[in-house]
């Protein structure tokens, strides 16, 4: 395709979105109304994404040992444990530290009653503390160490715990909001399409008449078509350019006016250098695909050029 034959249909394509202004306007506040949506969620979803992350990551299995195991078979049991494919960390907790560390939960008020449980009196077992790499692979860790147990003729561990039952469910509905995630997006992508779609449709319908004409003169059919081309991909770009920017100043300003608060909630939000750059060119690339893409098919299916 000839540089000046180029230039050609992107001066129409912009033409047609002038002629058709009132038409384009409508078109392009749907389309921003359905990208700031889309917008607002993939940040919701990058946060609760985030915060999920955030809870199986401190997700960890405890292995509280038999009372008076030696150090050397300690020593031995946690390099057995250490060298399992799933774990990334073993820590040895003693019954002293287990004691200070029960202490501390207990908070200032309680603390007292563990008073006159120090040294040889410390009624807990020494444990260890194991996290794994993949939070999904922790029912497995935990089999594998029952396992190690089972192969030793002392028995030395006697119990592995990590939060059965608890962790499947926390698993299952964090899995679940990213399928949801999936689904709106991809539901909200489908609605903005079929917008540009009716948007091109009504301007072939519009122009039917001009288009009949230059088939008469002779045009070719892609002569025709481009610039309606240009026009959803041009419809899709500007309106998903000013969503982008207003999602993101809108986003900036709630991270900006609720850190704060949040902060003391241990909740931290995704940071705009952490999200906008992803959630820009999504939504750019996304506008302008489905522009494309929804000129396409009405070109189709109401030209039939």
């Amino acid at each position: 395709m000839k540089l000046r034959t180029i230039f050609r249909h992107l001066r129409e394509g912009a033409k047609n979105i002038i002629r058709n202004g009132w038409m384009s306007f409508a078109s392009m506040s749907s389309i921003f109304i359905s990208l700031f949506i889309l917008g607002i969620f993939l940040l919701v979803a990058l946060n609760i994404n985030q915060m999920a992350a955030q809870i199986e990551s401190q997700v960890q299995i405890r292995v509280f040992l038999q009372l008076n195991v030696e150090q050397e078979k300690i020593t031995e049991l946690q390099n057995k444990i250490g060298n399992l494919t799933e774990v990334k960390k073993v820590t040895f907790v003693s019954k002293a530290e287990g004691l200070e560390l029960l202490r501390k939960n207990l908070g200032d008020e309680n603390k007292d009653l563990l008073d006159g449980y120090e040294k040889e009196k410390n009624p807990l077992p020494d444990s260890f503390t194991v996290e794994v790499y993949d939070p999904q692979s922790i029912e497995s860790a935990a089999k594998q160490i029952e396992a190690v147990n089972k192969a030793d003729d002392l028995i030395p561990i006697s119990k592995v715990k990590y939060g059965q039952g608890t962790v499947e469910t926390l698993f299952k509905i964090t899995n679940a909001v990213r399928y949801i995630g999936v689904v709106v997006v991809i539901a909200l992508t489908v609605t903005a399409m079929f917008l540009i779609s009716n948007t091109i449709k009504m301007t072939i319908i519009a122009r039917r008449r001009e288009i009949g004409i230059m088939k008469l003169v002779g045009a070719t059919n892609s002569f025709i078509r481009w610039p309606f081309f240009i026009e959803g991909a041009l419809i899709g770009i500007i309106s998903s350019v000013i969503t982008t920017i207003a999602v993101l100043l809108g986003y900036s300003q709630l991270v900006k006016f609720t850190q704060m608060e949040l902060s003391l909630m241990m909740i931290k939000l995704v940071t705009i250098e952490e999200s906008g750059m992803m959630t820009a060119a999504l939504l750019i690339v996304l506008g302008t695909l489905i522009g494309v893409w929804g000129s396409t098919i009405s070109i189709r299916k109401y030209l039939k050029v």
